[in-house]
C-alpha cells in the first residue's frame, strides 16, 4: 500500500515537472513554426536571436525580466508568488498551473491504471502530447506535425512492444482508418458547401488515437468529440466568443475523447 501511495506521488510530481515543460512547448512551438515558414517565404534577418525550446531563458512575458530558479519550481512558485510576477508584479497566467496540474493528475491517473512500469510511461507520453496539441490548437488552430506525426509512430511501436494493451494489427488499422475517415468527412463536407470544415491536423490527430487505442475505438472517439464539441459550440456561442463563421477548434475535443476512452475504453455498444 505504501508503495503504491509512492508510485502515485512520484507520478505526480513528475507530472508537474513535465507539465512546466508542455507550457514551454505550448507557447513556444507555434511562434517557431511561424518563424520557420516565414523563413521560406521572405528574407530572414540575419541578426535574428535564436528562439526555440531551450533560448531565451524563461521570462515574465510583461516586463521581460528572467525568472530565477525558485520563481519556475512548477505549480510551488505560482503559489508562493500568489499568482504574480515577483518583478513587476503583473499577473501570471492560470494556464500555467493548471497544464501542470492536467498533466500530473494524467500521470497519476496511468500509474494508478498500468502501476509503475513502461507501460505506464508509454501511456504517460501519450497523455503529454495529447494535453500539448489541445493547448496549441485552442490558441492557434494548429496541430503542430511535429507532435502529431511522432504520435502516430509511437502507437504503432507501442502496439508491436505490446506496451499499449492492442495488437500491431488493431493499432495500424486504427491509424489507417482514423486518418481516413476525417479525411473522407472533409472532402464530403467540402463538396457539399464549398467550404473546408476542419484542418487536416485533425486528420492526423484520429490516426494517432486510433494507433493507441485500435480501430474498434474509433467510432465511440468520434461521437464523444463530437457530442463534445456541440456542448463546447453552444456554450462559447452563450458566452459571445464563437466567430462569426462559427468555426472552432476540433482537436480539443478529439482529445477529450481519446482520454476518456483511455480510462474508461469504448462506449458500450448499446450507446453507439
Amino acid at each position: 500500500m505504501i508503495d503504491g501511495i509512492l508510485a502515485l506521488g512520484l507520478a505526480g510530481l513528475l507530472g508537474l515537472v513535465v507539465g512546466s515543460f508542455l507550457n514551454v512547448v505550448i507557447h513556444r512551438l507555434p511562434l517557431m513554426l511561424q518563424a520557420q515558414w516565414d523563413a521560406e517565404t521572405t528574407a530572414t534577418p540575419p541578426n535574428a536571436a535564436p528562439f526555440n525550446l531551450a533560448v531565451p531563458r524563461s521570462h515574465c512575458p510583461h516586463c521581460h525580466h528572467p525568472l530565477r530558479w525558485q520563481d519556475n519550481i512548477p505549480l510551488f512558485s505560482f503559489i508562493a508568488l500568489r499568482g504574480r510576477c515577483a518583478h513587476c508584479q503583473a499577473p501570471i497566467a492560470w494556464r500555467y498551473p493548471a497544464i501542470e496540474l492536467i498533466t500530473a493528475g494524467l500521470f497519476t491517473g496511468v500509474v494508478a491504471l498500468h502501476g509503475w512500469g513502461l507501460e505506464a510511461m508509454a501511456w504517460a507520453g501519450f497523455s503529454a502530447a495529447l494535453v500539448t496539441l489541445a493547448a496549441i490548437d485552442a490558441d492557434t488552430r494548429l496541430l503542430p506535425d511535429a507532435i502529431t506525426q511522432p504520435l502516430v509512430w509511437a502507437g504503432l511501436l507501442a502496439a508491436s512492444l505490446g506496451l499499449s494493451g492492442i495488437g500491431l494489427s488493431e493499432a495500424l488499422w486504427g491509424a489507417a482508418a482514423g486518418y481516413l475517415f476525417l479525411w473522407a468527412v472533409f472532402w464530403l463536407f467540402k463538396g457539399l458547401t464549398g467550404k473546408e470544415g476542419m484542418g487536416q491536423g485533425d486528420f492526423k490527430l484520429l490516426a494517432a488515437l486510433g494507433a493507441w487505442l485500435g480501430w474498434p475505438a474509433l467510432l465511440s472517439l468520434v461521437l464523444i468529440a463530437s457530442l463534445m464539441g456541440i456542448i463546447g459550440g453552444l456554450g462559447l456561442k452563450w458566452r459571445g466568443l464563437l466567430s462569426e463563421n462559427g468555426e472552432m477548434a476540433f482537436g480539443p475535443y478529439l482529445v477529450l475523447a481519446g482520454l476518456w476512452v483511455m480510462a474508461f475504453g469504448p462506449l458500450p455498444w448499446f450507446l453507439i
